[in-house]
């Protein structure tokens, strides 16, 4: 549809969902969050989905919230507002999700990059928090995500003075695990999909969990965590058919089982 807010494509094992508010700079509306959560759960129910791309366009990954329509939103409205449950629920999917960004990805839009399990970014990239400058902090997970990747105290300098960061100092920040060139940064995430998507996975999915665990658990209880996963990987076809594929020197056809 040309007037969806989010367009989907299929790339063999990977869907991609590209946001589609380019006349707002693809800034999160609570229309569009809805559209995107659906194609996100849609797809992690998909057995044939092994990994998700979410994209922008070339100039906006997502320029944050909607300001026009939260300036004019109650106290109320704001405790009810789709927004809140759209975090908590791109947080519980299970397939592994690649965030490809290119140009602005401020606010909302640097909240859902630091959602996903990994960044692509454009050399024309620009991450921040820029909350602070509307007399507001962010509210989608920007400071408790963005603490735990680049460290307490250079994710207190960005919440607080709203600065923004090009791709290069994210990089040496921790923040993005690829740079790619202004015309190959959707090709680059793309690519990094596929490779995810070749793995098994069931494996995939467990090890996703594992290491969420480790931002959210103490050590003890994470090393108890993963020896459960670890587990259940072990009772799985794919782990004898991997085992299987390296013993004989060949190629593993991993089912998912």
């Amino acid at each position: 549809m040309a007037d969806a807010l989010v367009l989907a494509e299929r790339d063999g094992a990977v869907g991609i969902a590209r946001l589609n508010r380019p006349e707002a700079r693809n800034a999160l509306s609570a229309e569009l969050l809805a559209e995107l959560i659906a194609l996100v759960e849609a797809w992690d129910t998909d057995p044939d989905v092994r990994c998700i791309v979410i994209a922008g366009g070339d100039d906006y990954f997502a320029a944050g919230a909607d300001i026009k329509a939260m300036r004019d939103r109650s106290f109320q409205e704001a405790l009810a507002h789709p927004a809140l449950s759209f975090w908590a629920r791109m947080a519980a999917c299970r397939t592994p999700l690649v965030a490809a960004v290119s140009g602005y990805a401020l606010g909302g839009g640097c909240e859902l990059a630091l959602l996903c399990d990994m960044i692509v970014a454009s050399e024309t990239a620009e991450f921040g928090q820029p909350e602070i400058l509307l007399g507001i902090i962010p509210g989608g997970g920007g400071t408790q995500r963005l603490a735990r990747v680049i460290g307490k105290q250079r994710a207190m300098e960005l919440v607080l003075t709203g600065r923004r960061i090009g791709t290069v100092e994210a990089l040496a920040m921790g923040l993005v695990n690829q740079v790619a060139d202004r015309d190959e940064w959707l090709a680059k995430a793309l690519e990094l999909a596929q490779v995810v998507a070749r793995r098994p996975p069931l494996a995939v999915r467990l090890g996703k969990q594992a290491v969420l665990a480790a931002e959210e658990t103490a050590l003890s209880a994470g090393l108890d965590q993963e020896r459960r996963l670890y587990e259940l990987a072990m009772a799985t076809e794919d782990r004898v058919e991997g085992m299987s594929a390296f013993i004989e020197k060949r190629r593993p056809e991993f089912e998912g089982r």
